[in-house]
This record gives structure tokens, C-alpha cells and sequence, in this order.
């Protein structure tokens, strides 16, 4: 975001942080799920059971993928004061299992206090052609891409119609809006006049960005003036405790060591993802200039927030099918070229190369995912009220976590969090609010301690120091937990985690890592656990119909999504389909599951019966 020192134009960004105040130390947990479970809460991850991805979820109490109802979402607080709520794009709480037609809809976002709901409820979806559901049902999207459809258009104008609809009819309601547009998690798809407004910008690479962009950091007074940039690969030279190297798929390749062809497409890889952010920026706007023209844009609480730091997912190459990495393929330059001219169009679906990353997260080190350093769990966030917070283009320094944010909006709103929700008695609050430091930035927020997990990595922070451990995120074969390096810094002075000081200060660190552990286990975060991504998609999970060793499907029926439908993945299986054929040449689909980027298709073509398997 330029507001914040980058180098991509984000107008409607822009325009709220000079109505109100940066935060400049915000972190997340380095994942969405338990992210958006965190900010909807007001508490950690782990107290509501999210302490992963709702599709990795394992089942223990904090890693269960399933929000109690003794911890209610602000949506369910609010409306039992009499708002009007509303939750549109990407949900990513409900259990895969659950996101079928057959099954309870308890976690679904009517059921947790949102009167409407359009978007789509899993972690990422075709931005062309989405996977949209409406209040409790699925939908196609309104029109296709060559009719000017895009999803973060779709979503901006389902937002101002909902506000609409509520203000009309009573004018002097509250609204509640959540709005999670799909960007900028891949596939980074975008119109091509878009992306090509950044030709050029990210010619000189990613490490040379960096440089520009802590510079303006500075500047701008994100980060302090000592702040120093972190080693591209800091951790190249560890490996696990039985000698496993570190990841590949976390490795950058230095800008200097690319071919011509590589540096044309990693820079084209960023265009694409720059004019994806500008494009859902001015959807946003479109928003914000409704909310102005009815007259409620100053006394409208704005708070926006990323989820996590810049994803590392699309490995040391990019993709142009994010698909791969999930099924442990790194793409060639080669085979990507093919797709150069299409990059961010609907034959793709694309991300950038790690290296853009390591850039995005500028000054950080590594990516999301990682919840021991600040490049997966530092993220950007404006809070706005002109009417309400005084300050304006201003930033705050205070040490700030997305559980605070809830707590936080509960406090300028001037309402207690409930003891009972539903009738259901609630778990205090993690979170504190930091209302006071938004009025005065020396103010005092109170909180002293925030401690992080995901994917086997920790951290922990308290009163301005930091202590984690060097390991690295779902790789096989590391775990052995006790045999992790711990490091130490003073992060209110070494943001980008450079100086080390466990050396130095063994006592310290020796009283940080039993905090994490008590922590740990005050807030659901044990066990650990560092599965890969293989390991985990390989096991079977629960499904709503049961195991079964046959299913039938008909014609013109609902989608039927993974969690319900058959597994075909890793075994054997046989079709028996029933076709009325009425003319020689007839040709179509049998049975299909998933599509272009990752799925199977049974069809008939060419009189003969053909079969396409591809990343699924």
C-alpha cells in the first residue's frame, strides 16, 4: 500500500488513513481462518478453536474449526442491540464438512448473527468465476468476465446495496458491514488494463524494492529510523534435527542470479498482483463515495486490517496454477512463459514468486504462515471515525493484535462485552481495547503480553521484547519441538528481527519461553503441530454422509462441494454413468468435479468417451 510506504497506488486506502490513524505494530496470527476467527472474537485463535485453516483443522479444542457459542462474533452482539449486519466475501469459518447443502449451516455466517450474506465460504476462490453463496444457498455469478464481471466489483455492489436497503427503510439504524474481498490472496486475478499500469514499476526486483520501500517507510514514520533490512534468506544454512533442509518452496532466488526471461515474468507476476490490490481499492471506493453521498461517511467506524503477511505460497518460481503448490510442484519458468500474456486473466491461476513476498513484507523476515516472525504476522490497518477519533493522517505506535480490534470497537461503540449471548454465557475477552491510544498516541493500551502459533512455529511477545523459535512451517520431518533454536530481540527498537540477543540475554529469553507455555496452555494453544500441507490433505475427514463406497449424482442438481462429494484422490474408482444418446455426434459432459485449474472432467467428444485429470 503506498499509505504505508509501497509502491501500489491504493487511493480509497489512502483516503481513509488521512481521515484517521495508521497502526504501525498490528499483527495477526499468519493465517486467515484463525485471523478472521480472532478479529470476529475478540480472542485468540486457539480460544475459538482456530488455531489453523479451517481445512487443516485436527480436532483438539483449540484446533477444532469450530467457534463456540460461549465466544459470539461482534455480528451476533450487535444485532441483539438492534443493528442491521452484514457479511460479504470471504467467510473461511465454516467447517469443510459443513459447507454443503446436506448439512447444518450452525457455522455458517446466518447463523452467527449476520442478517445477509454474499460471498463464498472457503479460503480462496476464482475471482471470474466464483463459487458464490447467497444468505444460505449457492448462486452463479451474475455475469461472466467478458461482461465486466469481476468478484471485488460484485462485492462492492452487494455491500451498497445492503446499506442501501437498511438506510432507506430506517434511516437511523445501525449498520454493521464486514467486507473481505478476495485480494490479495491468489489467484491474483485482475483486467489486463489494470496490471498494465505497473509495466515497469518492478523491473528493478524485489530486492531493490525493498530498499525504496523502507526508505519511505521512514519517511512516513512506519517503522523507526534505525530499522534495518533482513537477510533475503535468513535461515538458508539451518536444518531440521534430523539434517532436513531448509524448505525449497521458502527459499528467494536472488534477483542478480535470474535469466532474462525470469525477471521479465517474476516482474510481470507483480504487475499483476499491483493492478489486482489498485482494482479492489477502487471497488472500495465505490463504497466509501456511496457512504459519502448519503451523508454517513464521517460518523462510519472504517477499520481495515490485512490477515496475515505476504504469501511465500507461490514458491521460489510463481505459478500460473496455484494448484501445484498444494500438490508439491514447483513450477518451471518455462511452462509459465507459455502463459505470460495471460497472467491474472481467466486461463490463469496465478501468484508471484517468494521473492515478491520478502518484498511485500518489507522490512520483514519471511512470510505468511510463519508466526514467529514479523513477515507473517506484521500487517498494515487504518482505523477511521472522523467523527469519533480526532486525530487524522496520524500514526500510532502501540504494540497492537487483531484480537484487540473487537474490544476495541466495543469500547468507542460505549457497550460492555456480554455475559450472555443467545442465552449462552460468554468467555471473557482476550483482546483489550486500544481506544485511548487512537485520542492519544502516549496513551497506555495495557496490554503486555501476546503470544503466537501456527503450523509448529511460536512466538511470543511481552512489553516490548520477542522470542521465537527457528523453525520452519508444516515441513515433513522437522517436529521435535524441544530441539527448536530459540531467539531473542528487542523488537520496540528491531523491527525486522536482525540482532539476536539470546546470547546475551539467556535469562530473559529462558522467562520468555515459559511465558509462551503458559500462555500456550491459558489459551488452547497445545499440542503443536507441524503436519505439511501433504500430510494433511491426505487424511480422511469426516463427511457428512458418511463412509460410503458408492454415490449417485444427478443431472441439474446443486453443486455438490468438497467435504461432501466422493474422494477419488490416492485410489481406485470406477464410473457407471446412465447417457440417453439422440444423435451421432453428440457430445458433453458426464461427470465433472472442480474446474480448469484443478479438477476431473468424464465427457464425451468426438464419439468417444475421454477422461482429463488435472491437480486435483
Amino acid at each position: 500500500w503506498d499509505c504505508f510506504g509501497g509502491l501500489v497506488e491504493m487511493p480509497a486506502m489512502s483516503r481513509i488513513a488521512e481521515r484517521g490513524v495508521k497502526l504501525t505494530q498490528f499483527h495477526t496470527t499468519a493465517l486467515c481462518s484463525p485471523t478472521r476467527a480472532s478479529l470476529l472474537t475478540g480472542r485468540n485463535a486457539t480460544t475459538v478453536g482456530m488455531a489453523m485453516v479451517e481445512e487443516f483443522t485436527e480436532g483438539f479444542p483449540g484446533n477444532n474449526g469450530r467457534i463456540p457459542e460461549d465466544t459470539a462474533l461482534i455480528s451476533e452482539v450487535l444485532a441483539e442491540r438492534g443493528w442491521n449486519t452484514y457479511c460479504l466475501g470471504k467467510w473461511h469459518l465454516t467447517p469443510l464438512e459443513e459447507s454443503n447443502l446436506a448439512s447444518t449451516r450452525r457455522h455458517w455466517p446466518l447463523s452467527r448473527g449476520f442478517e445477509r450474506f454474499y460471498g463464498f465460504l472457503g479460503g480462496e476462490t476464482d475471482q471470474w468465476y466464483p463459487e458464490l453463496v447467497h444468505d444460505n444457498h449457492p448462486i452463479e455469478a451474475p455475469a461472466t468476465p467478458e461482461q465486466g464481471y469481476h468478484l471485488s466489483k460484485d462485492l462492492a455492489d452487494k455491500a451498497i446495496e445492503f446499506i442501501r436497503d437498511s438506510t432507506q427503510a430506517a434511516p437511523g439504524k445501525p449498520w454493521f458491514t464486514y467486507l473481505c474481498p478476495g485480494a490479495g490472496h491468489a489467484p491474483h486475478h485482475v483486467f489486463k488494463e489494470w496490471s498494465d499500469r505497473y509495466a515497469g514499476v518492478f523491473d528493478m526486483g524485489y530486492e531493490r524494492y525493498r530498499e525504496i520501500v523502507l526508505e519511505n517507510q521512514k519517511n512516513l514514520g512506519i517503522v523507526p529510523a534505525g530499522t534495518e533490512l533482513s537477510p533475503v534468506n535468513p535461515y538458508l544454512d539451518v536444518t531440521g534435527p534430523n539434517g532436513e533442509p531448509w524448505p525449497l518452496q521458502d527459499t528467494v532466488r536472488p534477483w542478480d542470479s535470474l535469466s532474462d526471461d525470469e525477471k521479465r515474468l517474476f516482474a510481470r507476476m507483480a504487475e499483476v498482483f499491483a493492478g489486482f490490490l489498485s482494482y479492489t481499492d477502487a471497488q472500495i471506493g465505490r463504497v466509501l463515495d456511496y457512504l459519502e453521498e448519503s451523508g454517513q461517511l464521517d460518523n462510519t467506524l472504517i477499520v481495515v486490517i490485512a490477515d496475515n503477511g505476504a504469501s511465500g505460497e507461490g514458491g521460489p518460481n510463481g505459478s500460473v496454477n496455484e494448484a501445484k503448490f498444494f500438490n508439491g510442484y514447483i513450477d518451471t519458468v518455462e511452462d509459465s512463459m507459455r502463459f505470460y500474456d495471460e497472467l491474472g486473466l481467466p486461463s490463469t491461476y496465478n501468484h508471484y514468486p517468494i521473492g515478491w513476498a520478502m518484498a511485500f513484507n518489507t522490512p520483514y523476515k519471511l512470510y505468511k504462515r510463519y508466526a514467529s516472525h514479523e513477515g507473517g504476522i506484521a500487517d498494515t490497518a487504518i482505523v477511521s471515525w472522523p467523527k469519533g477519533i480526532s486525530a487524522h493522517g496520524e500514526v500510532r505506535d502501540s504494540y497492537i493484535n487483531v484480537c484487540d480490534i473487537t474490544p476495541t470497537v466495543y469500547d468507542l461503540l460505549g457497550i460492555n462485552a456480554p455475559a450472555s449471548v443467545k442465552g449462552i454465557a460468554q468467555k471473557p475477552l482476550d483482546g483489550v481495547s486500544f481506544a485511548a491510544a487512537l485520542a492519544d498516541p502516549k496513551a497506555d493500551t495495557g496490554k503486555d503480553t501476546q503470544f503466537y502459533t501456527m503450523l509448529g512455529t511460536r512466538g511470543i511477545w511481552h512489553k516490548g521484547w520477542f522470542a521465537n523459535t527457528v523453525h520452519a512451517a508444516s515441513p515433513s520431518g522437522w517436529s521435535n519441538f524441544d530441539k527448536d533454536r530459540w531467539e531473542l530481540f528487542h523488537i520496540e527498537n528491531d523491527r525486522s528481527q536482525c540482532h539476536d540477543l539470546a546470547a546475551e540475554h539467556p535469562e530473559r529469553l529462558a522467562e520468555m519461553q515459559s511465558l509462551w507455555f503458559a500462555e500456550a496452555e491459558k489459551y488452547n494453544g497445545l499440542p503443536l503441530s507441524d503436519l505439511s500441507v501433504f500430510e494433511m490433505l491426505g487424511r480422511q475427514r469426516p463427511t457428512v454422509g458418511g463412509d460410503r463406497t458408492s454415490y449417485i449424482y444427478y443431472p441439474h442438481t446443486a453443486p455438490v462441494p468438497v467435504g461432501a462429494c466422493v474422494n477419488i484422490a490416492g485410489r481406485s474408482f470406477s464410473v457407471l454413468a446412465k447417457v440417453r444418446v439422440d444423435d451421432a455426434d453428440v457430445r458433453g459432459v458426464v461427470l465433472k468435479q472442480g474446474a480448469g485449474h484443478g479438477g476431473y472432467v468424464l465427457f464425451v467428444e468426438d464419439g468417444k468417451l475421454q477422461f482429463v485429470y488435472n491437480f486435483f
